[in-house]
């Protein structure tokens, strides 16, 4: 249980921690070539997790779900790293609340189950929240907010990250923790590549302008997903996936002090509290179903 609990907060830290190296590396390189790097930093480690793998007995389910999952991966960490790009963190953070009504939407739609009261009253505080935190540049709430490119990326984003928390469960149950740890890196490198590729940026330029505190800073970003991924992937084994994610959604209120540390982003106060109320939401829907 100790064990679980420290899971639970290491991942609640560090994932808004690589928010920031993210946005911070978006501002000198294109963000799926940053998306890139963190996932050639990671697969190279992985490869000293392989030393043992059984490649002959793994189960045909392990490489079906990991590279589904690296798909889904690659794609949503990129949308992530571009809405860093061109929004602020304080509010994309936030966004993540989210994920509670796209799950719902998905059950509805795949298995007909409709959200109890508490569901219902979850929904209805995540919306509530959205106001104090989506706010246009006076301050005041619009939903043409969500015509932002920023906010439609977060969107996707989170969308595809929730299907992947699902694969990543599965992948867990047919294998172990380190291969699966490896798994998530490599399937997510195998499909980063094409994806920078398609944007037909040059490689060179990127690495031309790549300074020492820039490799630093990739190296901490590395690290930073690295640990979330072991914390993330270790929640699961031990806990349902929707109870985690609604118990990863605190992280949102360090998104929104990050974004005013690092960024000097504007309206915290007014975010930290529709973040708290969004946070209530999502732990009504997913905790009190």
């Amino acid at each position: 249980m100790l064990f679980l609990i420290i899971a639970i907060v290491t991942r609640i830290f560090v994932n808004p921690i690589s928010n920031v190296f993210q946005k911070q590396l978006t501002k000198f390189q294109h963000p799926l070539f940053v998306n890139l790097v963190t996932y050639v930093i990671l697969s190279f480690g992985s490869l000293f997790l392989l030393k043992d793998f059984p490649y002959k007995t793994i189960p045909q389910n392990f490489w079906v779900y990991s590279l589904l999952g690296g798909i889904c991966g690659a794609l949503g960490n990129g949308f992530i790293i571009k809405a860093l790009e061109q929004g602020q963190l304080s509010v994309l953070g936030p966004i993540n609340a989210y994920k509670s009504i796209v799950g719902i939407i998905f059950a509805y739609f795949l298995i007909g189950e409709l959200p109890n009261y508490w569901g219902w009253l979850g929904i209805a505080l995540i919306i509530i929240g959205s106001y104090f935190v989506l706010g246009n540049e006076e301050g005041k709430f619009s939903w043409s907010i969500f015509t932002q490119k920023a906010i439609q990326y977060r969107i996707a984003a989170l969308i595809l990250t929730g299907i992947q928390a699902v694969l990543d469960k599965k992948v867990i149950q047919h294998s172990n923790l380190i291969y699966a740890f490896a798994g998530w890196s490599i399937f997510g490198l195998l499909f980063s590549f094409p994806l920078y590729v398609f944007t037909k940026q040059s490689f060179k330029s990127q690495f031309s302008n790549m300074t020492k505190g820039m490799l630093l800073k990739y190296l901490g970003l590395a690290l930073s997903v690295g640990i979330m991924v072991a914390a993330t992937n270790y929640t699961f084994k031990n806990m349902q996936v929707g109870t985690a994610l609604a118990l990863f959604q605190v992280s949102i209120l360090i998104s929104v002090l990050f974004g005013k540390h690092f960024f000097k982003e504007l309206g915290i106060i007014k975010k930290l509290i529709g973040a708290s109320i969004m946070i209530s939401g999502s732990l009504l829907i997913l905790l009190l179903k």
